[in-house]
């Protein structure tokens, strides 16, 4: 029997379970399926393209010198697997599970179908610390440090190929502003963590908030966690073990700060899995039906999309995605909130624009992050971030701010944050009266009859239980913080 080894999001050989699986069950046909109906979807773009297309090269490379080819081909998966069927014979297939955008919820659905309807077993591996069919979040947490610590699965020293033609990625490159691709592939991913412990992190907990100082004290690890070149457990156990010799006080948080936002790497994930409709539906059912939809070309939308708004530090910070790719986490935040607060917008139209500006897009984080920063899951604290405190703040300078607005960097760094107050053009809305409709906005939602149950039913199933529904403070019985909040009448919050 052949035994397929379906390549996802998951583009390694090492700690790659469904592969140590079917290398011991028989011969293996390694398999890329490039899918020209996903990249032509909202979400996807030419820059995921090229950076999936590096690492499925670095990947074909590793299991050529295991002994075998990848197969590649450009298709529909249903179609080319019943395809290796008629040619092979009695197979069976091996992957890892994917939590991604409905477009592939809705394909793997259609593979289980067929194998169901061919007699071949389907065996899926648990990607990440994501858990599937998981009622609420009781015991995620001790899931998750189960799954982190066991050991890594062996790469099998060779493969047992087949005949079977090897076929060609497809190019599809379009200009989409990129100007600067991070590295794709495990050597890249594995570099990033040596030097990240080797000194480039030495400033992680400090320097991951500006733009400026983040580019380079960032782990920059997302692109491959979220197209597998490094595992999720790989990421965590080299972590956990620098840190276990870490000395300085400095070089311990700074280790510790990294594992404590890997952690929360699969906490987003898990409320996708958890619950698929997030990409397009509001988490908390007053925030959806305040809803209002943004059409593709309103301007405000075009505006902020393009880095066009007149608020100097936000449109820098939208100018630098589109032509790297990457933002640091705060900085994204910030971009969303603007969108959603000041802006008003459908904060479904804004993060779409965003998901194809992330070479790191990754669905279970980028759309629960979103309605966290766009005030829709109901137990958020809502952030109203003000663009121009965070550019003084992260850029006092106003450097970042001159390297991406040009056309205000021949003015004083004071008033490259505010070029309307030296007789620039104004920004397309006024941040303090922006932010008081927005709060008027907050206010009257969860003034809506039964916020607080819906509230409380987001919290079981997405909450976590570092903290209590309707409770800044640590970890106290869920019923006891329930029956203080609503003896309280307070709103529910999470502060993240």
């Amino acid at each position: 029997m052949l035994h397929i080894v379906w390549f996802k999001r998951d583009l390694r050989v090492a700690d790659h379970a469904p592969l140590a699986e079917a290398a011991a069950a028989g011969p293996v046909l390694p398999l890329y399926v490039a899918e020209p109906d996903y990249w032509r979807l909202s979400d996807a773009s030419p820059r995921q393209w090229a950076f999936t297309r590096g690492a499925v090269q670095d990947l074909a490379a590793r299991l050529a010198a295991m002994g075998t080819s990848l197969v590649v081909r450009v298709g529909d998966v249903v179609e080319v697997l019943e395809a290796l069927r008629q040619r092979h014979g009695a197979l069976a297939l091996h992957s890892h599970e994917e939590t991604g955008n409905l477009w592939t919820f809705a394909r793997d659905r259609r593979v289980a179908a067929w194998a169901r309807a061919h007699g071949v077993a389907w065996s899926e591996h648990a990607q990440f610390g994501v858990r599937r069919r998981m009622r609420d979040r009781d015991h995620w947490a001790r899931f998750f440090a189960r799954r982190m610590e066991a050991p890594m699965i062996a790469t099998p020293a060779r493969l047992h190929g087949t005949d079977e033609p090897v076929g060609r990625l497809p190019e599809w490159a379009r200009e989409d502003g990129l100007t600067s691709l991070q590295p794709p592939g495990r050597a890249a991913a594995l570099d990033l963590l040596d030097s990240f412990f080797a000194g480039r992190g030495a400033d992680y907990r400090r320097g991951m908030s500006s733009p400026i100082s983040g580019e380079r004290a960032c782990s920059r690890l997302s692109p491959h966690l979220a197209m597998g070149s490094l595992s999720m457990r790989e990421a965590v156990q080299r972590v956990a073990a620098e840190l276990a010799r870490a000395d300085p006080v400095i070089a311990r948080g700074n280790a510790q700060s990294l594992l404590s936002r890997l952690h929360w790497h699969c906490h987003f994930i898990q409320k996708l899995e958890s619950e698929p409709e997030l990409e397009r539906r509001a988490a908390h059912s007053a925030a959806e039906a305040a809803r209002r939809s943004t059409a593709p070309d309103d301007p405000r939308l075009l505006a902020w999309a393009q880095g066009r708004t007149g608020l100097p530090f936000l449109d820098a910070c939208m100018r630098s995605l589109i032509a790297t790719g990457w933002l640091n986490f705060r900085m994204r935040a910030m971009v969303q909130a603007v969108a959603s607060y000041h802006l008003a917008l459908d904060w479904q139209a804004s993060g779409t624009r965003l998901a194809r500006l992330f070479i790191d897009y990754e669905p279970g984080i980028h759309w629960p992050q979103v309605q966290m920063q766009s005030g829709a899951t109901g137990i958020n604290t809502p952030r109203i971030y003000n663009p121009i405190k965070q550019g003084l703040d992260q850029d006092p300078d106003a450097v970042f701010i001159a390297r991406w607005v040009p056309e205000v960097a021949s003015l004083a760094p004071p008033m490259r944050h505010m070029p309307w107050l030296a007789g620039g053009a104004v920004p397309i809305v006024e941040v303090a009266e922006a932010a008081r409709a927005a709060k008027l906005r907050i206010s009257a939602m969860r003034a809506e009859p039964g916020f607080q149950v819906a509230a409380r039913g987001v919290f079981e199933r997405h909450g976590s239980r570092a903290r209590t529904f309707g409770n800044d403070h640590p970890v106290e019985t869920r019923a006891r913080a329930a029956q203080k909040a609503a003896k309280a009448g307070r709103q529910a919050v999470l502060d993240l």
